[in-house]
C-alpha cells in the first residue's frame, strides 16, 4: 500500500542503507547478538508501519543476494547508515560502506533447530554447552538456516553453523520453547577402530588376545561421539 497522507500509514518498511561494523561506533556490547543499529528516521517510519514486536528484518546483501535476518537494538545510527555486529558483516560477506536492503518481516516461532559448532572447544571448554547456548541466544531475535553465527562466552568466540530450522528457514527465537539438536563439531574426527597388530609369541595366547581385541573394539565403539545424539533437548529463549 502506498503512503497515505491522511492516516500516515504504511504496510511495509524497505530501505537501502550503507553498512558499517559496530567498531565504528565503539559499542562492543552489541557484538554478542544479532541486533543492528538503525537511524532515527527508520524508527519514525516504522512507527507508521504495520510491524510486529519485537521488530525483525530481512537483511540482503545487494551485491551477492545473500540474505539473513536480524533484530534492532537502537535507532541512533547516522542517516543513511546501519551498524552491524562484525560477525554479521562476515556472515553476509559485506564490506564497509557496502549497500544492503533492510525489510521488515514477520517470522514464525522456532520449534526446532540443528546446530553444528566449528570446533570441539565449544564442547571441551564449556562445562554445560546447552545452558551457555540458551543464555546467549536470548540476545538473538531470530535464526536463519545456512548462517554461521558467533556467540561469546568468557571472552572466547565460538562459531556455529545453523544447519536446520523449523517450521521455516528463518525463525523467531523470542519467547519460545525450542527443541535443539547438535551435529558433531566440524573438526571432530571419528576414532580409528583398526587395532594395531601385535605379535603373538605363543599359540596359547591367541584366544586370550582375541578376547582382548574384541573388548577394545567394543570399548572404542562405546566411546564414540555421543554428546548430542538422540532426541534434542528443549531450550527456552525467553
Amino acid at each position: 500500500m502506498a503512503y497515505n497522507k491522511r492516516d500516515e500509514y504504511y504496510t511495509c518498511f524497505e530501505k537501502h542503507y550503507h553498512c558499517y561494523s559496530l567498531a565504528h561506533v565503539a559499542k562492543p556490547q552489541h557484538e554478542a547478538g544479532d541486533k543492528i543499529i538503525m537511524p532515527q528516521s527508520a524508527f519514525d517510519r516504522l512507527a507508521h508501519t504495520e510491524v510486529g514486536y519485537p521488530m525483525m528484518f530481512e537483511l540482503c546483501n545487494l551485491s551477492s543476494g545473500k540474505t539473513t535476518h536480524c533484530g534492532v537494538v537502537e535507532f541512533t545510527a547516522d542517516e543513511g547508515f546501519i551498524y552491524l555486529p562484525n560477525w554479521v558483516m562476515d556472515n553476509m560477506k559485506l564490506q564497509e560502506y557496502e549497500l544492503a536492503r533492510v525489510t521488515n518481516v514477520s517470522l514464525a516461532k522456532a520449534t526446532y533447530m540443528k546446530l553444528q559448532p566449528h570446533t570441539k572447544g565449544f564442547l571441551d571448554e564449556l562445562s554445560n554447552p546447552r545452558a551457555v547456548l540458551e543464555a546467549i541466544l536470548r540476545k538473538f531475535s531470530c535464526l536463519t538456516t545456512g548462517d554461521t553465527i558467533m556467540i561469546m562466552h568468557n571472552e572466547s568466540k565460538y562459531y556455529i553453523d545453523v544447519l536446520e530450522t523449523k517450521p521455516s528457514n528463518a525463525v523467531s527465537i523470542t519467547e519460545t520453547d525450542c527443541e535443539v539438536d547438535f551435529a558433531p563439531p566440524l573438526d571432530y574426527n571419528e576414532p580409528d577402530e583398526k587395532l594395531v597388530k601385535r605379535k603373538v609369541p605363543f599359540p596359547s595366547q591367541v584366544e586370550e588376545q582375541s578376547k582382548q581385541q574384541q573388548q577394545v573394539v567394543k570399548e572404542e565403539a562405546n566411546n564414540k561421539f555421543k554428546a548430542f545424539t538422540g532426541k534434542g533437548k528443549v531450550l527456552g529463549f525467553k
